[in-house]
């Protein structure tokens, strides 16, 4: 009976001690190479009120406190876990750039990162473009991507919470590899 007792134990410490996809996630950024495709942090509701217009953030959907506060939690863990971001790069709409910003200090603006959420009709220009900047990112560092949903769901298959970081490793041609993901 003790030996089956050591036993089973034994096999629950290994299983314990077994890399969760969050864990190999942040292997791969600390390891740089990567890239890191988050979307924005908690902006209530869905799409873009009406009166949308780029530039205009009064006009548009934005981060709530809890998103502001979401953010800057995202740029300390990633800061605390040594992931060595070079490039960051986000969707123009405010809430993408703030959560960026507040974040990682700063990004450039980047228009294949835009939502098409009210405009499928860019769906797959803007897919092709994304795709293509990752599956040519080769750096020893980390490149960020700030976008949106509907963009991540078209480029992985993957329907990320708000704040959630989908892992990706280029490879040859317009491919790339999703080696885990970053729960908020």
């Amino acid at each position: 009976m003790r030996l089956l007792l050591a036993l089973v134990l034994l096999a629950w410490t290994g299983i314990a001690r077994a890399e969760s996809p969050s864990d190999a996630a942040w292997k791969a950024l600390r390891e740089g190479g990567s890239v890191a495709v988050l979307r924005h942090a908690r902006a209530p509701g869905t799409g873009d009120p009406a009166d949308f217009r780029l530039g205009d953030c009064p006009s548009q959907r934005n981060l709530s406190s809890e998103g502001r506060e979401q953010a800057t939690r995202i740029g300390a863990r990633f800061r605390a876990e040594g992931v060595p971001v070079e490039r960051v790069l986000s969707s123009r709409w405010c809430r993408s750039l703030d959560t960026a910003t507040l974040a990682f200090g700063a990004a450039q603006p980047f228009p294949s990162l835009d939502s098409f959420f009210s405009g499928r009709e860019r769906q797959d220009a803007q897919t092709r473009t994304v795709r293509s900047l990752v599956s040519q990112w080769r750096s020893k560092g980390v490149l960020v991507l700030v976008t949106h949903q509907v963009n991540i769901t078209a480029l992985t298959g993957v329907f990320p919470a708000e704040g959630e970081v989908v892992v990706l490793m280029p490879k040859a041609g317009a491919d790339f590899e999703i080696l885990g993901r970053v729960a908020p």
